[in-house]
């Protein structure tokens, strides 16, 4: 049994239009059970702690999944996401692997939050598995070496694309957009078809394109920590 760390935000206003955003639940979701089900220890943490807000369009029916209706029925779980642990209280070296969620809430508060950049620096050098799905690879862009460099400058990565922003009406509202901001670093980005799912391995760095790559990108996690 390993122990793997979940990451997630706890922002909750997306930009200035009033309206409300956070993580994506199918990105949590999916994840968790790919974890659990292989018979893993999860912890959950976030910035501020306790409850992360759920983005409530990823709460409409439309588009609800298996894993969105297990997680819905399952007290243990929603009770686990309701406790999550400051992430300044989180000694990332007693975990295995480290998972980040998306969601528009990452570009907001992770993106800058020290104690998750100390996160992903400590993973990425002890070759911890890291995994950052949809929007939450776009707040590798912001991570610098200790000599200052970029840490994804030169590697393999994915994430939301442009095209996936524009399709959400959310180009301008965001604060930076994924794929521009990967590239503008170095990052070497690719992407598959909008939509559709889009997994990119980088050594111990695992990103996914979108929601639809949430279960490939954990269980592209959990092949990593067998090996």
């Amino acid at each position: 049994m390993s122990r793997i760390l979940m990451v997630l935000t706890s922002h909750d206003q997306l930009g200035s239009t009033g309206r409300k955003t956070g993580f994506w639940l199918e990105e949590f979701a999916a994840p968790y059970y790919v974890f659990r089900d292989a018979g893993h220890d999860i912890t959950l943490a976030s910035p501020k702690g306790g409850q992360p807000p759920i983005d409530p369009t990823s709460s409409l029916p439309q588009m609800q999944t298996d894993a969105t209706r297990r997680f819905d029925a399952d007290e243990q779980a929603k009770c686990a996401l309701a406790t999550t642990t400051p992430l300044s209280e989180v000694d990332v070296t007693k975990f295995d692997a480290v998972f980040y969620p998306g969601g528009h809430g990452p570009l907001w508060d992770l993106v800058d939050d020290p104690a998750s950049q100390q996160i992903i620096l400590n993973s990425d050098a002890a070759g911890r598995p890291l995994g950052l799905v949809c929007h939450a690879p776009g707040v590798l862009y912001a991570v610098k070496k200790q000599d200052g460099t970029p840490l994804v400058a030169g590697r393999s990565v994915t994430g939301f694309t442009d095209g996936e922003e524009e399709s959400a009406d959310l180009t301008d509202v965001v604060p930076f957009l994924v794929e521009d901001s990967l590239k503008a670093v170095g990052a070497r980005y690719s992407k598959g078809p909008d939509g559709d799912s889009y997994v990119v391995t980088d050594k111990t760095l695992v990103t996914g394109q979108n929601p639809a790559s949430s279960a490939a990108a954990a269980q592209r996690l959990l092949d990593l920590l067998d090996h």
